[in-house]
């Protein structure tokens, strides 16, 4: 079972990423796919997941309206589109394969992360 991030970097206030999140050795559509951010001396904190039941979205208060999570089946993928980045944003990012919901406790799986710097 592995998790691949992709996608991270630096960007300035008020730009845009899109984080990549690659499943493979497991039925992709079989989980719910959550990302999670930690910055340096925080908890990691969920951010977007979506549902293995029926494709529903979820966003933290910080992230909604700026962030848009989606998934690719057929290429066991899914992204994190990040709009308006804020220098708060700043954080390594995690996929995870789970059940779903808010706590990394009810994930499985976790990616590598990646590295998005906000800068003012």
């Amino acid at each position: 079972v592995q998790l691949v991030e992709s996608g991270g970097g630096l960007v300035q206030a008020g730009g845009s990423l899109r984080l990549s999140c690659a499943a493979s050795g497991f039925t992709f559509s079989d989980y719910a796919i959550g990302w999670f951010r930690q910055a340096p001396g925080k908890e990691r904190e969920g951010v977007s997941h979506i549902s293995r039941r029926d494709g529903s979205t979820y966003y933290s208060d910080s992230v909604k309206g700026r962030f848009t999570i989606s998934s690719d089946n057929a290429k066991n993928t899914v992204y994190l589109q990040m709009n308006s980045l804020k220098p708060e944003d700043t954080a390594v990012y995690y996929c995870a394969a789970g059940l779903g919901g808010w706590w990394p406790s009810q994930y499985d799986y976790w990616g590598q992360g990646t590295q998005v710097t906000v800068s003012s």
